[in-house]
C-alpha cells in the first residue's frame, strides 16, 4: 500500500465523473439532513459544500467524500434543540450557538490531528461501535416518524417524540404519510439496473416532487421546503455565552469524536477499495478545518459518508480532485438552483433521512450477537439504550469501559495460566537437558518461578497466588527470559515476593531480564536488593549457582552482604 493524497490530472476523467456522482447523491442527503437538524436545508447544503471541499483539499484521504451524515445529524440535532431552547426559543440566537459548536468540534478534530491522535481515535471495540452506531440509527428514525406521518416534530428529542407517537398517529395526515410511503417504496424496490446510472436517492426526491405537484398541486396542507435565497451563505459570527459554555464545550467534543470516528471508518472502507492507505492525522485536520469554516457560514457538522465515497471510488475517482468536483457542483446548485427546491414535501426528505436510520443499524450483527458471545451482545443492546435513551458520550464511556475490562479479564486469566511455580523437571516447562539434570539434583530446594509473555497488571494477582502457595525452598529463581513487557503492577508484585523471600532467608536470582524489562526493575531499585552475581542472563548459569548454595550449604558460615543486610551462608 502506499499513502497518497496528491492532485493531479492523471485520472481527470475518472475524478470528475466521480465528483458529478457522489453531487447527484449528496443533493438529497442534505437538504434532508438540513432540514431533519433543525436547522433548515440551506444549512445542509452549505455543510456539503463547505466540509466536502476543505476536507477534501486538506485530508488524507484522496477519495473521501464528506458532508453531513446520519450520526453527525443526530448529534446536531440535540445540540440545535438544546441551544434554541436556552435562548428562550429565539431560533437566530440559537442557531448562532449552534454554529459555534460546529466550530469548536473542528477546532477538537485539529487538535486530534495535530496531537497525531488519529490512530487511536477508532480502538475502540466492535459492539460497541455497532451499539451507537445502531442506536444513532434508532434515534433518527424515531425523530423522523412526525414529519413522515405530516406532522411538525413535537420536540422533547427521542422521549418527546415515543411519548407523543399515539397523538401523531391519531393526527396522521393521509397525503403527506402516501407520499413517504412513496419514497420509502422507491428506496427500497429501485431496479438496480437503474441505480447504477441514476442514486435512488435522487430519484425518490424527483418522483416523490412530481406526485405532489401533480396529483396533489391543489392540496395547500403539504408541507413543503420553502424557498432557498440563492447566492453564497453568509458569514456566522462565533457566539459564546458564559452560563453555556461547559454545554457547548462538551456538545463539541462529542461532535468532533464522533466525526473523527466517523471520518476515519470510511477511511478504512476507502483504503480497501483502493489499494492504498489513508494518513490518519492529516484526515482530522482536513475534517476540523472543514467543520470550521461550515460552522462559520451557517452549516451543519459534517464527516466522511460511506456511501457517496463508495461511489465516488466505483465511478472512477483516485484523488481528492473529485472531492473538490462534488463541493463545486453543490455550489453551483447553491448559487443559481437553490430556489427550484422549494416545492420538495418535507414529508419526501423525512423518509430518505428515515431510510438512512434503517441502513444505519447493524443488522448483521444484531442477528447474530447472542451467537457469538452472551457478553458482547449485552454490550451492544445496552449501548444502544444508553445511546438512544441517555446520551452518545455516556453510552461509548460506558460500552468501552466494560468492553475493556472483560477484555482484561481475558487477557489476564490467559497470562496467568503462563505464571508456574516449578521444582523438579516433570513440569510443564521447556527445559533443556542440563538445566533438567540441575533441578532434579536441587532435590525440591531450587524453586523455578517461571514468567512468560506480557505481564499486564491483572496478571499481578497470579503472582501473589503463587506466591502464597510456593512450598518451602532454599532459593528462588525468576525467571522473566518469556517476558516482552512488564507493567508496573506486576513489577511491584515481583519486588514484594522477592523481598518477601530475602526476608525468610532466601537466595533469590533474576534470569533473563532484558531491555525494557530491565530498566523498568531498575529504577524500581529491585536489583540494589540482590547481589550482582544473582542477576543472570542464562537459566542455566543461575540452576548451576543455585545448586552449589544448596549442596554446601553450612548453618555455621554466613558472610554478610553489606549493601543490603542480606546473609548467604558462605561455600565451603
Amino acid at each position: 500500500m502506499q499513502i497518497t493524497n496528491q492532485i493531479h490530472f492523471r485520472n481527470l476523467r475518472g475524478d470528475i465523473f466521480g465528483g458529478m456522482t457522489a453531487a447527484i447523491i449528496a443533493l438529497p442527503m442534505a437538504l434532508a439532513f438540513g432540514v431533519a437538524s433543525g436547522a433548515g436545508p440551506a444549512a445542509g447544503l452549505y455543510g456539503a459544500v463547505l466540509v466536502g471541499f476543505f476536507a477534501a483539499l486538506f485530508g488524507g484521504t484522496p477519495t473521501l467524500i464528506s458532508e453531513p451524515t446520519g450520526p453527525m445529524t443526530v448529534v446536531m440535532t440535540s445540540v440545535i434543540a438544546q441551544m434554541i431552547a436556552s435562548q428562550g426559543g429565539d431560533r437566530t440566537a440559537g442557531l448562532a450557538l449552534a454554529f459555534t459548536v460546529v466550530v469548536m468540534a473542528g477546532i477538537v478534530q485539529i487538535l486530534l490531528g495535530v496531537l497525531k491522535l488519529g490512530r487511536y481515535v477508532t480502538l475502540m471495540p466492535y459492539t460497541v461501535v455497532s451499539g451507537f452506531m445502531s442506536g444513532i440509527g434508532i434515534i433518527l428514525i424515531i425523530l423522523q416518524t412526525a414529519p413522515f406521518l405530516g406532522q411538525k416534530s413535537p420536540g422533547g428529542g427521542v422521549l418527546g417524540t415515543v411519548q407523543n407517537i399515539p397523538n401523531l398517529i391519531a393526527n396522521i395526515q393521509p397525503i403527506e404519510t402516501i407520499l413517504a410511503v412513496l419514497t420509502i417504496a422507491i428506496l427500497v424496490f429501485s431496479p438496480k439496473q437503474i441505480n447504477k446510472y441514476i442514486p435512488p436517492q435522487l430519484s425518490a426526491l424527483a418522483i416523490g416532487t412530481v406526485v405532489s405537484l401533480v396529483f396533489f398541486g391543489n392540496v395547500e396542507s403539504i408541507r413543503r421546503i420553502g424557498e432557498i435565497k440563492a447566492g453564497l451563505p453568509q458569514f456566522v459570527t462565533p457566539t459564546f455565552d458564559a452560563g453555556l459554555f461547559q454545554t457547548m464545550l462538551i456538545d463539541a467534543l462529542v461532535l468532533g469524536m464522533l466525526g473523527c470516528i466517523d471520518a476515519l471508518l470510511t477511511s478504512v472502507v476507502a483504503d480497501s477499495l483502493t489499494r492504498t492507505e489513508h494518513d490518519s492525522n492529516k484526515e482530522l485536520i482536513g475534517q476540523g478545518i472543514g467543520n470550521i469554516a461550515s460552522g462559520l457560514f451557517g452549516g451543519i457538522a459534517g464527516a466522511g459518508a460511506t456511501m457517496g465515497t463508495v461511489v465516488n471510488i466505483q465511478t472512477g475517482a483516485r484523488t481528492a480532485l473529485s472531492g473538490l468536483t462534488r463541493a463545486l457542483i453543490l455550489l453551483v446548485i447553491v448559487l443559481w438552483a437553490a430556489p427550484l427546491t422549494s416545492v420538495i414535501p418535507l414529508a419526501v426528505l423525512a423518509a430518505i433521512a428515515l431510510k438512512v436510520g434503517i441502513n444505519i443499524i447493524d443488522w448483521s450483527f444484531l442477528k447474530r450477537a447472542h451467537k457469538v458471545s452472551p457478553k458482547a451482545a449485552l454490550i451492544m443492546y445496552g449501548v444502544i439504550i444508553l445511546t438512544v435513551f441517555v446520551d452518545l458520550i455516556v453510552a461509548v464511556g460506558i460500552g468501552v469501559f466494560v468492553a475493556n475490562i472483560l477484555t482484561i479479564e481475558r487477557l489476564t486469566n490467559l497470562r496467568s495460566e503462563e505464571v508456574k511455580t516449578i521444582t523438579d523437571a516433570d513440569d510443564a516447562i521447556i527445559l533443556n537437558d542440563v538445566e533438567k539434570d540441575l533441578l532434579d539434583r536441587a532435590n525440591n530446594r531450587v524453586l523455578l518461578f517461571h514468567l512468560e509473555g506480557p505481564m499486564i497488571f491483572g496478571v499481578s494477582k497470579a503472582i501473589a497466588r503463587e506466591q502464597t502457595a510456593m512450598k518451602d525452598h532454599d532459593v528462588l529463581i525468576l525467571d522473566l527470559t518469556d517476558v516482552p513487557h512488564i507493567g508496573v503492577t506486576s513489577s511491584l508484585a515481583v519486588e514484594n515476593m522477592i523481598k518477601d523471600a530475602l526476608d525468610k532467608g532466601r537466595h533469590v536470582f533474576i534470569v533473563g531480564a532484558k531491555g525494557k524489562i530491565k530498566q523498568r526493575l531498575q529504577k524500581l531499585g529491585i536489583f540494589n536488593l540482590l547481589p550482582p552475581h544473582h542477576v543472570v542472563m542464562e537459566r542455566e548459569e543461575a540452576l548451576k549457582q543455585a545448586l552449589s548454595l544448596v549442596s554446601y550449604r553450612s548453618d555455621d558460615m554466613t558472610v554478610d552482604y553489606p549493601t543490603t543486610g542480606y546473609n548467604e551462608t558462605a561455600l565451603g
